[in-house]
């Protein structure tokens, strides 16, 4: 498949892109929602000034359905094309687009519409892929990092002397964790806590065992050696970050990109909607060009992934559990 470009008429006229989309959601024919019945034969296109574009009929349980019914895109007010094109904007970003140049891009008409329109399509990023890292001979990269400006110890004493050395504490910190497969996929979490129970378990989830596990000398992965088929390490406090084909560079990279990302591009988060814009910066790369996917193909995989999930504006305002 060619590289979508801007011009593309999918990303300007909303027939074609729901044409695109019908494609791309029913490749073996119509599916009515309602009833499961398939095949283009199973139902009609109702036509009309009093039909919306894009209304079928079933015709084994006569209830009116469009391709966008189950999926993020569903009673939006938004043009589909629209969707399209924010779609392709994101997944064609290295490091992302924020909500106020998407506004500004697809002409919207509040920076809150384009705010939750990017939410919805983190939320179709969703990895739903839940075979484990690595394998025999493969080597899978772990690494955790806060994102969040740290706090400041105070400068005085309570009894009004001077600290002597004033210390960072990681109380606004947000601790996110990374495995990444070297030349593979990549899982990454937003957790409450990075202590040694909660990152074990992640690890010891999302990794085969029969894995070469490659961490620096953090005391979180103590005893991983017991799980995998070896436990290497750097020690980046002693200047060491590679010993042979040892290290942890891949997950480095991608802390790297997202944290650009998150400064440059995005600026300010909360903590309750960090994991969606992890959750972003995962997604693409795991459908980066060293594995084989162009702009085009990125934004299709992120289109399929709004089938099956749905995203209320009252879910992205609860609160990070």
């Amino acid at each position: 498949m060619a590289t979508a470009t801007l011009s593309d008429p999918i990303f300007h006229d909303a027939d074609a892109a729901r044409a695109h989309f019908e494609k791309l959601r029913w490749p073996d024919g119509r599916v009515c929602p309602h009833c499961g019945v398939v095949g283009d034969d199973s139902s009609t296109l109702l036509k009309g000034k009093s039909h919306r574009a894009g209304l079928y009929k079933c015709k084994a349980c006569d209830l009116p359905f469009t391709a966008t019914i189950g999926t993020v895109y569903e009673d939006s007010k938004v043009p589909l094309n629209k969707w399209l094109l924010a779609t392709h904007l994101m997944c064609a970003s290295k490091k992302g687009i924020s909500a106020l140049q998407l506004q500004r891009e697809l002409a919207l008409g509040s920076y809150r519409t384009a705010w939750f329109m990017a939410h919805r399509i983190r939320e179709a990023m969703t990895d739903t892929d839940d075979t484990p890292l690595g394998g025999e001979g493969k080597i899978v990269e772990a690494d955790e990092t806060y994102y969040g400006k740290p706090a400041v110890s105070p400068v005085k004493r309570a009894d009004g002397r001077e600290f002597i050395k004033r210390r960072k504490k990681a109380r606004n910190s947000r601790p996110v964790v990374a495995l990444v497969e070297r030349g593979g996929r990549a899982k990454v979490f937003h957790v409450a806590v990075a202590d040694k129970a909660t990152v074990s378990a992640i690890v010891m989830a999302n990794v085969h065992p029969a894995t070469r596990l490659h961490t620096d000398e953090s005391r979180l992965y103590k005893g991983s050696a017991d799980v995998f088929a070896s436990h290497e390490t750097v020690k980046h406090s002693a200047g060491e970050y590679a010993r042979g084909d040892v290290n942890t560079n891949s997950a480095e990279g991608f802390f790297g990109v997202f944290k650009k990302g998150m400064k440059g591009v995005y600026q300010h988060c909360s903590e309750k909607h960090l994991n969606r814009y992890v959750t972003e910066f995962g997604f693409r790369h795991n459908t980066r060009a060293l594995l084989g996917f162009n702009d085009g193909e990125r934004t299709d995989a992120a289109i399929k992934g709004t089938i099956g999930k749905r995203l209320t504006y009252r879910q992205t305002d609860e609160a990070y559990v």
